[in-house]
């Protein structure tokens, strides 16, 4: 078969041709499919069902004349231990757009299903996650003003409205566990897979420059007759699967190269890195799947064992969720390309230790907006290359997006929070840096100080100069950003005498 075809790959053994081409794929992939089917069991079971088939689609390279390949792992038949280390790498690195519709719960039977069968290890989270679901909501309330649905649309149903593809459902509930699989089955679990590409290749332009036009109806309608056709042989799949991808690909990406700027970046598994496009997407949209262990315990079992759940929970999220400690460099760092100048952004929990940083003549921004959301808060840091500091916990699960860009701080008082902000980053305070930054907007202050009349001529219509300063031999300061006038009056010197303390800085 040529290598500008797609194929459908039955992996079920590790020494196969078929896994080999399946591990050169991933090192070649930068968004995959991932979707997995299992036998359906009676409702009120105390396990979760055994995963027999996870369907990988690989969507190979950058540039448009790049091509897919879908693999089929068999888990019934493969050695799991063997699987678990690839599996494992794929669903954690940076490098790999993950794409699924809702796969959390496809990851907790797929974890339950390496425990059960004698496997210690299991899987407990996805980075680099893009649900189906968040691209067609997004794109739906951007183009029509609608807000997202209570009820989940069906892939299906997706498929039908973007792709114009009907997707059969009927195999859904088939004996998955049955061996071997009919040509039938092998052709409905690639396409589930492959159609998570399908689908990214038309949003992918949307996402990135805001096109709010999603598919024209000819190219539709064309692609779906060649998805919906009645022959389901192995060739013709392929070829059906190929043409598929052609259309997309014409339609979305007009033969345009986007391998052009891409981010170098080593990784474990990975040796293709992602374009700027797709680094964008996953920075607005990614998301992380991560279980907790009550993520983990059937439902039966979570009721009888809510309690005792609940307790373990506690320090199993610490570990799940990311270490709290600092993992440097830090993003001013000069190997980084940074100035070396420390600089952070403090969310609403951690605002009050904005002005302490200022005082000591850290750069400490507060969000644009009143209430940012994560998104927000990331897209600042990342931008304005800053550590993000907060007390929010939920702001770690988004720690491999913002690439070591956030620092949970541990102490509550503000004075013991700058310390540790000054030990852990291992800032550098000296006297000559007190009061030097204005604690109002972050800004800095003129390079000389102003004389009485010139400060009075620089507050006038803005601020008021007290009369009793006017008889003192003062030196005034004026921020550069906001226009604040400051002057060494007595709260300046108990500010540098409380600094002074609390830094340790000797006269």
């Amino acid at each position: 078969m040529e290598t500008n075809l797609k194929k459908i790959y039955l992996v079920s053994s590790t020494d196969s041709p078929e896994f080999t081409r399946l591990k050169r794929s991933l090192t070649r992939s930068t968004v995959i499919g991932l979707d997995a089917e299992w036998k359906p069991q009676r409702s009120n079971s105390s396990s979760f069902p055994t995963v027999t088939l996870l369907q990988v689609a690989c969507r190979l390279g950058h540039a448009t004349d790049d091509v897919s390949d879908v693999f089929l792992i068999d888990l019934a038949s493969i050695h799991l231990p063997s699987v678990w280390e690839l599996l494992n790498d794929v669903f954690v690195s940076p490098d790999v757009l993950k794409l699924g519709f809702r796969f959390k719960q496809d990851l907790v039977y797929l974890s339950s299903t390496f425990t059960q069968h004698g496997y210690e290890h299991g899987f407990h989270e996805v980075k680099q996650y893009l649900d189906i679901t968040s691209i067609y909501n997004h794109l739906q309330h951007k183009q029509f003003g609608r807000k997202p649905p209570k009820d989940i649309k069906s892939l299906s149903a997706i498929c039908k409205e973007m792709l114009d593809i009907s997707l059969s459902k009927e195999l859904q509930c088939s004996d998955w566990s049955h061996r071997p699989l009919t040509e039938e089955q092998k052709l409905y679990a690639a396409t589930d897979a492959h159609c998570l590409l399908q689908i990214f290749d038309v949003c992918k332009a949307n996402l990135v420059e805001g096109i709010t036009v999603l598919v024209p109806t000819e190219i539709n309608v064309g692609l779906k007759e060649i998805l919906t056709g009645p022959d389901c042989t192995s060739k013709i799949v392929a070829v059906k699967l190929c043409k598929a991808t052609d259309v997309i690909r014409a339609m979305t990406e007009n033969g345009q190269n986007i391998a052009n700027g891409v981010v170098s970046r080593k990784t474990t598994l990975n040796t293709m890195p992602m374009d700027e496009d797709l680094l964008r997407i996953v920075r607005k949209y990614g998301e992380r799947i991560l279980l907790k262990e009550s993520d983990l315990l059937p439902k039966i079992s979570k009721k009888k064992t809510r309690r005792r759940a609940t307790l373990r929970t506690v320090n199993t999220d610490k570990h799940l969720v990311g270490s709290v400690d600092w993992q440097g460099p830090p993003p001013w760092d000069l190997s980084l390309g940074g100035d070396g100048c420390p600089k952070f952004l403090l969310d609403v929990m951690v605002e009050g230790l904005a002005k302490h940083l200022r005082c000591v003549g850290i750069d400490a921004a507060i969000p644009h907006s009143k209430k940012p959301d994560a998104r927000e808060l990331l897209d600042q840091a990342y931008k304005e290359n800053r550590v993000l500091l907060t007390r929010d916990t939920k702001l770690l699960r988004h720690q491999d997006l913002a690439k070591h860009q956030i620092y949970r701080v541990k102490s509550l008082l503000k004075n013991e929070q700058l310390l540790e902000v000054i030990e852990t980053f291992q800032l550098k305070i000296s006297g000559n840096q007190l009061m030097s930054r204005c604690t109002k907007c972050n800004g800095r202050f003129i390079q000389k100080p102003l004389t009485i009349e010139e400060a009075i001529e620089a507050a006038k219509g803005f601020q008021r100069i007290p009369n009793c300063l006017f008889n003192k031999n003062l030196e005034f300061w004026q921020c550069m950003n906001c226009h604040q006038l400051y002057w060494e009056g007595t709260q300046y010197h108990n500010a540098v005498q409380k600094f002074m303390e609390v830094c340790k800085l000797s006269e």
